[in-house]
């Protein structure tokens, strides 16, 4: 009995870990079609990806942008999209 419910958690646990990834590698896939969607309507994404900044710059920047794109950028997007630049292009 103890061994079936030492398996039972040990595959919970692999469970609960391979969902997080997948969930993880989902949120990134969405963060970074939004970034393509929204930063592409102005400009080529070869811009911003050819540069590495820090979390404070890329707020600077993406806030910058999204005054120029006059309200097609919602608040909640410009928050994944500085997380996701700061995620792949951070200092």
């Amino acid at each position: 009995m103890i061994s079936f419910l030492k398996v039972g958690w040990v595959l919970a646990i692999l469970v609960a870990g391979s969902l997080l990834v997948m969930s993880t590698a989902a949120e990134e896939k969405n963060a970074k079609t939004l970034f393509e969607a929204r930063c592409s309507m102005c400009h080529s994404t070869d811009k911003p990806l050819g540069k590495t900044k820090t979390a404070e710059e890329w707020r600077q920047t993406v806030t910058r942008m999204t005054e120029h794109a006059a309200g097609k950028i919602t608040a909640e997007e410009k928050e994944t999209i500085i997380k996701y630049l700061t995620e792949i292009r951070g200092k």
